[in-house]
């Protein structure tokens, strides 16, 4: 069953069309809402991730409430933001509230360089002086990025985020006119962005009233929860030594109570009602394929554990031990070669209409099937034809620009990294530019297009640097020309569907980049001050911080001298099993006539997940379906993404609430500092 015939699938595309004019949406209103950004929204945002982490579409949700505050303002200004402004504002926040800087920016480079597990390892006391100056100065400095010895982790971050949104309209680009103009492909996370941009927008016109309705039921659902949620822990940890969790945060952790049963599985659920509307903005095949997926994950690890291979899971190990140690087992090696199937089978499909259009039926529906090359010269025409309503530029100087971006980042790794630019380790790196990024980054576009998820050969980048023959830990650290080239796709269809210029995103990240690095710089200071990061003070943080950090170190140890646990813990068998079950999963699940979506939620599915999200996706997947479908119609199909951008929303003004009354009241307290 060839992707372009999947019903589902052309259902989304037809979810919402492009309107007829294209605007440009940069103007001084978006230039305030940069500033709005950088030094509002960013230090919430910073807060939340620490806190609760990237769950609950927290980013999203702060995008939303940057549209709705400058909404109303204009309202009441008696002005309203024009469709293309408001995408502007969407874009900008995605650019402020996704760099670098955050998350695991330098607030990580502090921690991993301070690690206890990195210093057992060997590999903290050779993390480069451009990533995170050495533990004993940070010590001595105390929390304070405002040093000389800070200096150059913070332009490197700096030059990698500028290097980093140019790159995006290279391949991002061109890979969004081919799978987009050419290939006609649903992209079906991009009406949900497009939806709820569009109900902000037309909130005086009457024939697009279900929009705005939609999205304020879906806004007061967030303001309840997000109270619940976010609000009651941030507000009581500002006055208590433990904050109030009504609902814990980011799970709870069933896999000691469950080890009896469930021996050597990881087991833990969010309580996150936006999963349950994720459930039903998603495709519904793909989320029963996730559940499956999970399910034969839960019978396999107790086996497993049985027959010997995860020996070294105790019953007294939590989640993320037990995700650790299961990697190190078995995982690892399994993981690596199930994910390469799936690329595989992705790789078939994508050939699949050409080698149907060479090798396959001439007559289709009763109508003679246009020769490949004729469909080819077709495909050609359209690729290479810019639409100059839409502001396309030639995909030409799309790849131009990326090849540009790519030898910056090798003359920056040749300039940073000793020995790098050795023969044998400059050509492994110009391979894995201009021949591994193009081809997985085209298919991890195709995906994104079909079912809003993207694909990746995890480990490549970890295989270049092993195969190389590099020694030393510093070229863990260095910029390697491989990013998700997906998102960038997505955010050029969401951009078609506003009728929004391919220009404004151009100005809006010349004004923007520069007020979110000056401004995360000092948000960061902030966070670090507040308290240890990480601490109780960041639960998220607290938990997830240490399993990623041992993660990374094991990975770091494949180039050390000496012994390595990376080395003893890559396993070619268990290899060639994840890659056969994948392939073999894929090929038993298509033979039975199921949907594309179906087959590849299994199979993406066959690693060692959780459920902490999947039962809450899968409930709502259900209600979605077999009663909202069934109350509305066809029509749920448009309701169901709107509703998800007004709950973002909701719950975002509701923790932008919480999270500033809590910075407030910790930087008046002076026995914080």
């Amino acid at each position: 069953m060839a992707f372009g015939h999947d019903k589902e699938i052309q259902e989304y595309r037809n979810l919402m069309q492009p309107p007829d004019t294209f605007e440009d949406g940069f103007n001084w209103k978006t230039v305030l809402g940069a500033v709005f950004l950088g030094f509002i929204m960013m230090p919430g945002s910073m807060y939340l991730s620490l806190v609760v982490g990237t769950g609950g579409s927290i980013t999203e949700a702060a995008r939303w409430v940057t549209i709705i505050l400058f909404a109303e303002v204009a309202r009441r200004s008696f002005k309203d933001l024009r469709m293309q402004e408001v995408y502007i504002l969407y874009y900008m926040a995605g650019l402020a509230l996704a760099s670098h800087f955050q998350g695991q920016g330098l607030l990580w480079n502090q921690y991993l360089v301070q690690s206890d597990y990195a210093h057992a390892m060997g590999i903290a006391q050779d993390i480069p002086t451009w990533i995170a100056p050495s533990a004993a100065t940070i010590q001595a400095e105390g929390a304070n990025f405002f040093t000389a010895s800070w200096l150059p982790p913070i332009l490197m971050v700096a030059f990698i985020m500028i290097i980093t949104k140019v790159d995006q309209f290279g391949l991002g680009y061109a890979f969004y006119r081919i799978t987009n103009d050419v290939e006609e492909l649903p992209f079906p996370m991009a009406p949900v962005s497009a939806s709820g941009i569009t109900a902000l927008a037309n909130t005086r016109d009457t024939a697009q009233g279900w929009r705005w309705r939609c999205f304020s039921i879906g806004g007061v659902l967030g303001l309840l929860f997000g109270f619940i949620y976010i609000g009651i822990p941030a507000i009581t940890g500002a006055f208590l030594t433990q904050p109030i969790q009504l609902i814990p945060i980011p799970w709870v952790d069933f896999t000691k109570s469950l080890s009896g049963t469930l021996e050597a599985t990881p087991f833990n659920i969010t309580f996150d009602l936006g999963l349950v509307l994720v459930g039903m903005v998603l495709p519904f095949w793909a989320v029963i394929g996730g559940v499956v997926g999970i399910i034969i994950t839960c019978i396999a690890n107790p086996m497993l554990h049985d027959v010997g291979i995860l020996s070294n899971w105790r019953p007294q190990m939590d989640v993320v031990d037990t995700i650790f140690i299961n990697n190190i087992d078995f995982y690892l090696s399994f993981g690596i070669g199930l994910t390469v199937a799936i690329t595989l089978v992705s790789c078939l499909e994508i050939l699949k209409p050409l080698l149907q259009a060479i090798i396959g039926q001439k007559v289709v529906d009763g109508k003679p099937r246009e020769s490949f090359v004729s469909r080819a010269r077709a495909g050609w025409r359209r690729l290479v034809t810019n639409n100059i309503e839409r502001g396309d530029f030639s995909v030409f100087i799309a790849i131009g620009l990326y090849i540009f971006s790519s030898l910056s980042w090798i003359g920056l790794s040749c300039w940073l990294i000793p020995n790098f630019a050795e023969p044998r380790v400059l050509i492994f790196f110009l391979v894995y530019a201009f021949v591994y990024t193009p081809i997985t980054a085209y298919a991890t576009a195709k995906i994104e297009g079909l079912v809003g998820q993207a694909i990746s050969i995890p480990m490549v980048k970890e295989a270049t640097f092993i195969l190389s023959g590099y020694r030393g830990v510093e070229i863990w650290f260095t910029p390697a020309p491989l990013h998700d080239y997906g998102r960038a796709t997505v955010e050029f269809r969401i951009l078609e569907l506003t009728g929004t210029r391919v220009m404004s995103q151009v100005k809006t990240q010349l004004v923007t980049i520069p007020i979110v690095i000056v401004s995360t710089v000092i948000f960061s200071q902030l966070m670090w001050q507040i308290a240890p990061v990480p601490s109780e003070a960041y639960p998220f943080a607290q938990k997830m911080w240490d399993l990623q950090a041992k993660s990374a170190c094991l990975m770091y140890s494949a180039t050390v001298e000496g012994g390595s646990l990376f080395m003893e813990a890559w396993k070619w068998d268990y290899f060639f099993v994840g890659m056969g079950s994948g392939v073999a999963a894929f090929v038993f699940l298509a033979a039975l006539g199921l949907p594309t979506l179906l087959v590849f939620g299994v199979v993406r599915g066959l690693g060692q997940g959780t459920p902490a999200a999947i039962l809450l996706e899968l409930l709502g997947a259900m209600l979605g379906r077999y009663y909202f479908r069934r109350k509305f119609g066809d029509m749920w199909l448009k309701f169901a993404p709107v509703l998800l951008a007004g709950f973002s929303c909701g719950m975002g003004l509701m923790a932008m609430l919480a999270v500033s009354f809590t910075i407030i009241k910790k930087m008046v307290n002076p026995l914080i500092f």
